[in-house]
């Protein structure tokens, strides 16, 4: 445990080297590395503790203009070559207690947000070009991300099934196993039933795939003379 005393006597070191002015408690942090559960333990405030060294506490810092946001992130943007995520906007805070939380960023809506903010806010301006091309690789990037994941969302799942009459199985494919089933079995002169169904994303790649699979077993079309041992194995998958 840091003892009571020290923790005063680097607040006042710090403040002497800080033109007799007392650290914010983060900056202190990054100076001393004594941290606010360590503190804590003395204070319940920070204004405390200033206060026990003999400082008065520091005022509240007026709030962070958005030029003055966007600016500190332009600066990181050059020094990392490419648009910050979160993380490095934790790790430039943690190095560099000047520079603004990344909870505060949070007002734009997100990452991709910010870097549109950013764009635009560049383009308004002179000698920003190799910021406005850092950004946007980032938004082309998001704009990309959102077609793949609308393409996502359409995308109809179907089924490949396995179905039994008589001593023969069918592999074929369906968006209804049920509907398939009830059409089969009006066709068949022996009883159909389904003994398993795969979904899948890709119904006539994984029909493909199982007639492939059994090739050595077909006898016509898409039936097949299946074994105990090869049903189980149809029947082990869920989804593919």
């Amino acid at each position: 445990m840091i003892a009571k005393q020290h923790i005063l006597d680097e607040i006042k070191r710090t403040a002497n080297a800080n033109g007799g002015v007392a650290l914010g408690w983060r900056k202190f942090e990054a100076e001393t590395g004594i941290r606010d559960h360590e503190w804590g333990k003395y204070w319940a405030r920070w204004s405390e503790a200033q206060a026990d060294a003999g400082f008065a506490p520091n005022k509240f810092t007026a709030a962070i203009s958005e030029e003055a946001l966007l600016e500190a992130v332009i600066g990181l943007i050059r020094e990392l070559k490419r648009f910050p995520a979160v993380g490095d906007l934790k790790v430039k805070r943690t190095h560099d207690p000047s520079f603004p939380t990344e909870k505060v960023y949070r007002r734009f809506g997100g990452q991709a947000a910010l870097a549109s903010r950013v764009l635009r806010h560049c383009r308004e301006r002179s000698g920003y070009d190799d910021i406005i091309a850092l950004c946007e690789v980032r938004v082309s990037a998001e704009g990309h991300r959102k077609t793949e994941l609308t393409k996502l969302e359409v995308i109809e799942f179907g089924y490949v099934y396995l179905l039994r009459s008589g001593r023969y199985f069918k592999i074929g494919r369906s968006n209804s196993v049920g509907r398939r089933e009830r059409e089969l079995a009006i066709q068949l002169p022996e009883r159909a039933n389904v003994v398993h169904a795969i979904k899948t994303d890709d119904p006539p790649g994984i029909e493909a795939y199982w007639h492939g699979r059994f090739a050595d077993k077909r006898k016509g079309g898409e039936w097949f003379a299946l074994t105990t041992a090869d049903v189980q194995i149809f029947k082990r998958r869920k989804f593919m």
